[in-house]
């Protein structure tokens, strides 16, 4: 099972989303930035490092907001959701992916991996 943790980074009602790239498992899908926790690191430490190589951000890392296991085709993923806070910089894609802010009305213009569905609604306001 591969562990990864993403950051559900929030500001004036607004969530940054970034795009998987072409090279990668579920390329082109949005996703809550983040990514696989490295052995003998936190899920923290994990997403700290993972959103300052992929954005050039530094965040603090809030609660946990959510947990998903999910088995694709594959592989099985143990995703963990952390509200974060960006305390220095703006996004800077360091691989040249897009981004973008947007509402939780506007999820439904993009297209996310299957695993997300659930924080989706939670972030929309649905129940779980």
């Amino acid at each position: 099972m591969i562990e990864v943790a993403a950051a559900v980074i929030e500001q004036d009602g607004r969530y940054l989303i970034t795009q998987r790239g072409q090279e990668s498992h579920l390329a082109g899908l949005w996703e809550f930035p983040g990514g696989k926790r490295k052995s003998g690191e936190s899920l923290e430490e994990c997403l700290m490092r993972e959103i300052k190589e992929e954005l050039d951000l530094q965040v603090e890392v809030g609660d946990k907001l959510d947990q998903e296991i999910y088995a694709y085709e594959e592989r099985e993923v143990m995703l963990h959701f952390f509200r974060c806070r960006i305390i220095a910089g703006t996004p800077r894609p360091q691989q040249g992916q897009a981004y973008c802010w947007v509402t939780p009305s506007e999820f439904s213009n993009y297209q996310f991996p299957p695993a997300d569905a659930r924080l989706l609604r939670l972030l929309s306001g649905h129940s779980l």
